[in-house]
């Protein structure tokens, strides 16, 4: 019963979702396709799935914008992660998942009520990545509680590292000019994957739940690992090739002189001797 209990949510939001993938596919098929802006994506989503995910936030996007401030949200979801990381540590992986589910789609709520409702901010853009992090580090930090007695901990630890390298890379890159944003495991993929783990170990529970959790925990170790370096790699090679290009060197602008300091230096005010010959 506890089974069903855990399993009914997911099984009655997959069946939601998939009623209005359903219903997106056939609005492009007969060449109505939903209106949606301001959508971002990466490699693995692409523009159609990312398209598809924002037309499902819409009504509760449009609750949101001019009565909730992004900060506000940003918060909220930051607060969520902190009890994500709360109940993993507890041993509650049911509440763990519906937690970090509702705080990714609050992430993906703020950023996009900021660009739409023209509140972007440079404060309000640290604000939101600082959280993240703070984010990530509250739920890692539960999950390794977890499974602290067990050596999956240490997947846990490098899971959490190789998700600050992701980061990281991007934003010294981002310092000296270069914008990435490309690779497979960014952070909504990693809620992704650590929900879908967190919920496959809660539904077999036992001793099932350690292995099914490290597991997933050096999944997202390895695939962070390869998209930070992937990014330093890519940051590394434009930074190179930006700094063997020659350099041209423009000639100095010349300084018009004063009006005044001209007309004393004109040919027809200067007299030249003429020289004398020996």
């Amino acid at each position: 019963m506890d089974r069903f209990y855990l399993l009914a949510p997911a099984v009655v939001l997959a069946a939601a979702m998939f009623v209005a993938f359903v219903a997106y596919c056939g609005l492009y098929a007969i060449g109505r396709p939903p209106r949606v802006t301001a959508v971002k994506h990466n490699q693995l989503l692409g523009p159609f799935t990312a398209g598809y995910l924002v037309w499902m936030l819409g009504p509760i996007e449009r609750r949101l914008i001019g009565r909730v401030s992004p900060n506000f949200i940003t918060a909220v979801s930051l607060v969520m992660c902190a009890l994500t990381g709360i109940a993993a540590a507890s041993g509650h992986l049911g509440w763990a998942v519906w937690l970090y589910v509702a705080a990714g789609i609050l992430d993906i709520l703020d950023g996009r009520i900021a660009r739409i409702d023209g509140k972007q901010t440079a404060a309000g853009a640290l604000f939101d990545s600082v959280s993240d992090r703070w984010g990530e580090l509250f739920v890692f930090l539960g999950y390794a509680w977890y499974l602290h007695q067990t050596p999956w901990m240490l997947a846990v630890i490098g899971a959490f590292g190789a998700s600050m390298m992701v980061s990281y890379t991007r934003a010294r890159a981002e310092g000296l000019g270069i914008a990435l944003s490309g690779g497979l495991m960014q952070r909504a993929e990693r809620i992704v994957l650590v929900t879908g783990g967190t919920l496959i170990g809660a539904w077999y529970g036992g001793t099932a739940i350690a292995p099914i959790l490290g597991s997933t925990m050096l999944i997202c170790m390895l695939a962070s690992g390869a998209t930070a370096i992937n990014r330093w790699i890519v940051a590394f090679r434009i930074l190179a090739e930006r700094e063997a290009e020659p350099v041209v060197l423009e000639p100095p602008a010349v300084m018009p002189l004063p009006p005044r300091i001209a007309s004393l230096a004109s040919p027809d005010l200067v007299k030249v001797r003429p020289l004398e010959q020996n």
